[in-house]
């Protein structure tokens, strides 16, 4: 049991740290999103760019020293990650604004639900794109 448990942890082995990265990186956003929101009365779309952007920021430096654990060409790797990040950012803006404005669900059960749904989006892109081990790795 426990070398099955070690032979399937080595071979989703950076989608389970992204997920333990991501669920960090993913809280911190709810949690100033929640502050923003609720304590100091910002509108939900300008809250939500700027805790996306607190946890785009965590969840790179955290990818990159401990799950994909590459240090090379670091600004061209940001600039990649902030990119996927900020196409993140249109597509929970768009399922907030759906959610909130459309359909009338609490703005924060519609924050948990874009979290959810871009966290699949941005894993793909971050994995085969911004953290792809360079040609000479």
């Amino acid at each position: 049991m426990k070398e099955k448990a070690k032979f399937i942890f080595n071979k989703f082995r950076h989608l389970i740290l992204y997920g333990i990265i991501g669920s960090f990186a993913a809280g911190l956003d709810f949690l100033i999103y929640t502050v923003l929101v609720q304590l100091a009365g910002i509108p939900y779309l300008v809250a939500n760019c700027i805790s996306v952007l607190g946890g785009i920021t965590t969840s790179f430096i955290l990818n990159r020293n401990y799950n994909f654990k590459v240090k090379d060409h670091a600004t061209r790797r940001f600039s990649i990650f902030l990119t996927v990040g900020l196409c993140g950012l249109v597509l929970s803006n768009i399922i907030l604004y759906v959610c909130i404005d459309v359909l009338s669900i609490d703005k924060l059960v519609s924050k948990l639900l874009s979290i959810v749904l871009v966290v699949f989006f941005q894993f793909l892109v971050n994995k085969y794109l911004t953290f792809k081990p360079s040609e000479n790795e």
